[in-house]
């Protein structure tokens, strides 16, 4: 019975070719969008779920109470851990510090050969394992970092420094040039859904050896990559262990440090939350998991209401074919199985074709979205199990109402044909169904121009500073490497093609920086707000072109000699006038070799991404705090090309131990808004697809509607009809509905988006030219999908339309 049901189901797809092909493009398309969006989602909610005690891990963070509101990091003071073991002795707590170091590995005993800039060396306790559970290939977890100076490798990163990680067990890695450190056990490679993505993990007690010893027992000062982990109690809940958290840090805290209050975080909210962040600064929010879900189904939606509007109109045609079936003895039962036979067997191979699409966009999608997705998701029972549902949930969704439609004729009206397009049922539904159709289209091509013109007002917004053709370079952290800054300023400064150099902390707008209080003008109490330090010589200034309201900038100096302010930070103060300003002291940390006049006021300049207001900033001379070469360059491609070959050159002769990178400040910039961009993209593909998929529907809907009218339009052309006229006869209903959706979208696409852009504190202003361009577009493109066979059938012969049965 089934088999026959195939069979003829088949036959009447084959029969009917471009009616089939319509309705296999529009669903291949619309199902591999749906797979994909559901091959992210079920990729980032998969982060650090292997962790049998997932539920009862917490981060311990830090949100902090300013005068701007609470601020909220990720990290915690270095002593936190053992505070807490000190406070609560069976609570089972951890610390996990990242840094980005040099590692050389030295072959047989010789000077070190081989360097490697690793983004990723973690300082771990040897509870960590007790916490989070990973793979042993070799060591032991409760003593494999129990001893200073060991290391713990994973696979991929034994066998990139040594071959095998068999042969890496006993062998010996140099951290920062200074430490030895003995490989004591090899981990299996870390899932790619991870947030603790360990690669080299050395012991906790190896730290009094490197340049964090200063930090261990500094209970106030926050490290944002020290994190601090714990499994709640049982018998506890989260509220109440927050109480007891905040008795912690008033107990703990020391006295300018009592505002930094103390809370848990889920470990499987960690990957959501972009408050505090992780350590590679991936988060992806659950509202954008919740925006793309919706997208999919949306998009699923749009490719079965073509499927519907396809098949009522294709009614008519298998009128007289629903007559001889029902006087031939089938009852509707059986009909409505045929006719969803019909649609399994599209939908079938829609889903055959959406895998294969998928599996080649795959490389592309993670590229865009730093995704690790496997071309190989068939091998994962949850990805056969959702294409399962899907072919059976779309088989539903297409065929149920059509099948009931199909079926439903009556006999003697359908053997007589009097049943036509005016009046078969499904007509007032296959508008309301096109109106649907572009109402979603419409509202992801508003979304789409509102990124766009946002990410372009991004681009185009001026900073306050010169960001063109700048480069940043490291500057090593050892006093030997700070010696050599002057030579190499000088050699730099020959090269042709190199306008200036600067050294600084860190560029103007930069994720990378410090945030404290001061005291101003011989107060006693220090500010009540925040104040951004940047720590750089005197030619930044020049080199950033920041401009000086009042003052001039202050001379350079290893110690801080005077302070340059910006504007915002004298309104914090209540400073009118500038000039007032100048010759006032100001002293940080209480530390009389920080206690200098201010010399300058500059313009306000931008110090981080475009979401944020402009914050008070305080610049000073200071050599020790300096970590970034800032280097002008002459504009042109091969200028830039010698220029960055010489600066190679030059700063590796300067620092032979370490591992030449460079960054252009205006790609540093461009990375605040990765995320924008990531989205601006994914929404340009959804609309163009949901476009794609509307006016396929519509090009099926008018080929349809030209064939039953063929005789009607023979006759308005005998009549006088022009070719115009004809097109308008087919357009004029589609224009009404696309308008119609257009009347429903543009409301939802203004609510969302003005929701959207409240996250920026500079933006665009959603105007009419964007609504305008929307509209415009989809009538543009409406049309030129229904012309084509709109202009056909007005061509045609009249005397073979008028012959036509």
């Amino acid at each position: 019975m089934i088999k026959n049901y195939l069979k003829t189901a088949w036959r009447s797809l084959i029969r009917n070719k471009s009616y089939t092909a319509i309705n296999v493009a529009g669903l291949s398309v619309g199902i591999a969008a749906c797979l994909l969006i559901y091959l992210v989602v079920h990729f980032e909610t998969g982060f650090d779920t292997f962790h049998k005690k997932k539920d009862r891990i917490y981060r311990i963070v830090t949100a902090a109470k300013t005068p701007q509101g609470i601020s909220y990091l990720g990290g915690v003071s270095m002593p936190t851990a053992a505070e807490l073991r000190v406070e609560y002795p069976k609570l089972m707590v951890t610390s996990i510090l990242k840094t980005d170091d040099i590692l050389s590995v030295s072959e047989n005993g010789a000077k070190a050969v081989k360097k490697f800039d690793e983004d990723g060396v973690y300082f771990v306790e040897p509870q960590f394992f007790k916490v989070f559970d990973y793979d042993w290939l070799s060591g032991d977890e409760n003593t494999a970092l129990s001893e200073p100076n060991t290391v713990v490798l994973t696979q991929s990163a034994a066998e990139k420094y040594f071959g095998s990680w068999q042969n890496a067990i006993g062998k010996t890695i140099k951290y920062e040039h200074a430490n030895d450190l003995k490989v004591t056990g090899i981990l299996k490679n870390m899932p790619v859904n991870t947030d603790l993505d360990l690669r080299v993990v050395i012991s906790y007690s190896t730290l009094p050896y490197t340049h964090f010893k200063n930090a261990l027992n500094d209970a106030g000062g926050i490290i944002g990559s020290h994190y601090c982990f714990m499994v709640l109690p049982d018998n506890t809940t989260p509220g109440n262990f927050n109480t007891n958290l905040s008795a912690f840090a008033k107990k703990y805290k020391p006295a300018n440090h009592a505002n930094d209050g103390l809370i848990l975080q889920p470990l499987t909210e960690m990957h959501y939350d972009r408050r505090f962040g992780v350590f590679n600064g991936k988060t992806f929010s659950k509202e954008l998991i919740k925006a793309l879900s919706l997208i999919g189904l949306f998009l699923l939606i749009i490719a079965c209401v073509n499927f519907i509007n396809m098949a009522t109109a294709q009614a008519v045609n298998r009128s007289k074919e629903v007559g001889i079936r029902k006087v031939l003895g089938s009852n509707r039962k059986r009909l409505v199985f045929q006719f969803l036979s019909e649609t399994f067997i599209v939908t079938f191979f829609a889903v055959v074709i959406a895998v294969f699409l998928s599996s080649l966009a795959i490389p592309q999608l993670n590229q865009l979205l730093g995704t690790q997705i496997s071309q190989a998701f068939l091998s994962d029972n949850l990805v056969l199990v959702f294409l399962a549902g899907l072919t059976l949930g779309v088989t539903f969704l297409s065929g149920f109402y059509p099948a009931i439609v199909l079926s439903g004729f009556n006999p003697i009206a359908a053997l007589k044909n009097k049943i036509s397009t005016g009046t078969s049922k499904g007509v007032s539904l296959r508008r309301g169904l096109v109106v649907l159709q572009f109402c979603i289209a419409q509202v992801l091509v508003i979304g789409t121009l509102v990124i766009i013109n946002q990410m372009n007002y991004f681009r185009n917004y001026a900073l306050g500073f010169d960001k063109d053709a700048v480069i940043n370079l490291p500057i090593p952290g050892d006093s030997v490497s700070h010696s050599r800054l002057g030579s190499l300023q000088n050699q730099l400064l020959q090269q042709p093609g190199i306008k200036d150099v600067s050294f600084s902390h860190s560029s103007p707008s930069d994720d990378f920086y410090t945030d404290n209080y001061f005291k101003y003008n011989n107060s006693i109490t220090r500010t009540d707000f925040l104040t951004h330090f940047k720590w750089a010589d005197a030619e930044y200034f020049k080199l950033y072109k920041l401009k000086f309201i009042a003052g001039h900038p202050y001379e350079n100096s290893d110690q801080v000699r005077g302070y340059v302010v910006n504007e915002t930070l004298l309104k914090k103060l209540g400073v009118r006038n500038p000039s007032d300003a100048i010759g006032k002291n100001i002293i940080i940390w209480d530390d009389k070799t920080k206690l200098a006049p201010i010399v300058g006021v500059v313009k306000d300049f931008n110090v981080s991404s475009l979401r944020e207001e402009i914050p008070p900033v305080l610049l000073a001379s200071w050599k020790d705090a300096y970590q970034t070469i800032n280097v002008k360059l002459q504009p042109g491609g091969d200028n830039v090309k010698r220029s960055l070959a010489s600066i190679e050159k030059l700063w590796s002769d300067a620092f032979p131990n370490d591992i030449y990178q460079y960054q252009f400040l205006d790609e540093k910039i461009a990375n605040f808004y990765k995320s924008e961009d990531q989205l601006s993209t994914l929404y340009k593909l959804f609309a163009g697809i949901a476009i794609f998929i509307s006016c396929l529907g519509l090009y099926g809907l008018v080929s349809f509607m030209a064939v039953q009218r063929t005789k009607e339009v023979g006759i308005r052309k005998t009549l006088g009809a022009t070719v115009s006229n004809i097109v308008y006869l087919f357009s004029k209903e589609f224009t009404v509905l696309i308008l119609i959706a257009f009347a429903i979208s543009a409301p939802l696409g203004w609510y969302f988006m003005n929701k959207w852009l409240q996250g920026f504190t500079y933006k665009i202003t959603l105007g009419p030219g964007i609504f305008i361009s929307a509209i415009a577009a989809s009538v543009l493109i409406a049309w030129i999908s229904v012309g084509y066979k709109a202009i056909r059938a007005a061509l045609a012969n009249p005397v073979n339309s008028l012959r036509s049965e």
